[in-house]
């Protein structure tokens, strides 16, 4: 093992800090951090789980940053007025951005899967790592999310694992940029579609991530990724309906909450049936690309179809909080266009009103893709169905505030749907309980902000109370 070091992470709460911090943590190194929401007293439950761990929490005004000896991950984005990368630069520690660390970490492993994409990168690590796990490859796995299969009292939080092959699975992320440090063995690449860069800066990112690969997984069903494939004619493809993949799906047939359907491996003419727990054809194809991703490590289709058939799912991706009284609440990372409209498209397939409340990740991104957030609502929302919005999560610094959820929802009511902004989440908590009744759907979407869990957990809890 390297000799054991002292890193501070600067946000270790974060979806992308706190497994890489267990990670670190398990490898024997010593582990400490800070964190807004800790400060604000927010998810308290995390913060008590990482103490449990032996991770030793400060206040975010520099206080845990004392020593040289110290290494502060934090990411590109934190500023050198923050207190604690302010207390780094005045005692001498080393400062590392978490895309380098966890790109380090990557490249480092013998054998390293990256999931690349615009949509359904954590619930296509989870799979992979599910069947890995199943098939006792033992992977190390970095993911942005909860994975439920993993998760146990002791580890509530099982966004990471530790394992001992050489087989290092990561989400790999496009929105920094940082996709470019990242050489991996197997590139799996499921979307490109616009989010956080123009379409010719994703297009150069991801097109650069395949081509360091020893072997690429791509989506044909995707039109940048199938423009992609013809280039690269060794690749593993996989479609839902596209005769010239590898891999293809069929007899696809949907529930409410599960959905299952047959793989027939062209190359080999060997085929399989997976019933999967996790509803949405969008699910069906992360799986596919899963088990393309799983083959290159060794595993026959039948295992990987047998270890998806026990996949628990992965923390807000379509996650169903409960029933009460008829109403049924979701709580969803649906945060981007294409994620939105894949989570709708499920839940249109069966009958039932929807009531949205969507909390934009942030003003940056509801002003970039403004139009694209009102065409997915207008296309993809029923003329019953309500769409109500608070504001931005905002969680301080410098930021463009000159366009908020006002604006959108009247784009939304200008091409004629449902949509109401309202001051703040308790307002919209409020508005939903006025609105509910028996056969409605309720799906809490956003990112960025673990608390949507928790509003989601309420509404449930007010919605028994209900009698």
């Amino acid at each position: 093992m390297t000799q054991p070091t002292r890193y501070f992470f600067c946000g270790i709460g974060g979806s992308g800090m706190l497994p890489l911090a267990l990670i670190l943590l398990d490898q024997g190194h010593t582990i400490e951090g800070s964190d807004r929401s800790l400060d604000q007293g927010r998810t308290p439950a995390k913060f008590d789980y990482l103490r449990s761990k032996g991770i030793r929490l400060f206040p975010q005004d520099g206080s845990g940053v004392t020593s040289p000896d110290q290494i502060v991950v934090a990411s590109a984005a934190v500023e050198d007025t923050v207190p604690d990368i302010a207390a780094a630069l005045r005692v001498g520690a080393k400062r590392m951005n978490r895309a380098d660390m966890l790109s380090a970490l990557f490249n480092a492993a013998p054998f390293a899967i990256g999931v690349a994409g615009t949509s359904g990168k954590s619930t296509v690590t989870g799979m992979i790592a599910w069947i890995l796990h199943h098939a006792g490859k033992n992977p190390t796995v970095m993911n942005g999310a909860v994975m439920k299969n993993f998760r146990t009292p002791e580890a509530l939080f099982s966004s990471s694992l530790v394992g001992t092959s050489g087989i290092f699975v990561s989400e790999v992320d496009e929105s920094d940029g940082s996709i470019a440090a990242y050489n991996p063995r197997v590139a799996v690449l499921m979307n490109i579609a616009l989010d956080h860069k123009t379409m010719d800066e994703l297009r150069a990112l991801f097109t650069g991530f395949a081509t360091r690969a020893g072997a690429v997984v791509l989506n044909l069903d995707n039109p940048e990724t199938a423009r992609m494939a013809r280039s690269m004619p060794e690749a593993i493809t996989y479609s839902l309906d596209r005769d010239a993949a590898q891999l293809i799906a069929w007899a696809i047939t949907p529930a409410e909450t599960s959905i299952s359907f047959s793989v027939h491996d062209q190359k080999t003419g060997e085929s399989a049936i997976v019933r999967l727990a996790t509803p949405g054809k969008h699910n069906v194809s992360n799986a596919l690309a899963a088990i393309a991703a799983a083959m290159t490590c060794g595993v026959t289709l039948a295992q990987a179809a047998a270890a998806l058939g026990e996949f628990a799912g992965i923390a807000r991706r379509f996650d169903i909080v409960g029933t009460a009284n008829g109403v049924t609440v979701i709580d969803d990372f649906g945060h981007n266009p294409d994620k939105i409209a894949a989570t709708l498209r499920t839940v249109n397939q069966f009958p039932g009103r929807v009531l949205v409340m969507f909390q934009p990740h942030g003003f940056g991104p509801l002003k970039k893709m403004r139009r694209e957030f009102a065409e997915c609502f207008a296309e993809n929302l029923g003329t019953e169905d309500i769409l109500l919005m608070p504001e931005p999560a905002y969680f301080g610094g410098t930021v463009d505030r000159s366009v908020g959820s006002q604006d959108l929802a009247a784009d939304i009511r200008a091409l004629g749907r449902n949509a109401e902004a309202l001051p703040d989440r308790s307002a919209c908590g409020a508005r939903l309980l006025e609105l509910a009744k028996p056969g409605d759907r309720i799906l809490i979407m956003g990112a960025r902000d673990d608390t949507l869990t928790t509003f989601a957990q309420d509404l449930l809890a007010s919605l028994k109370a209900r009698a």
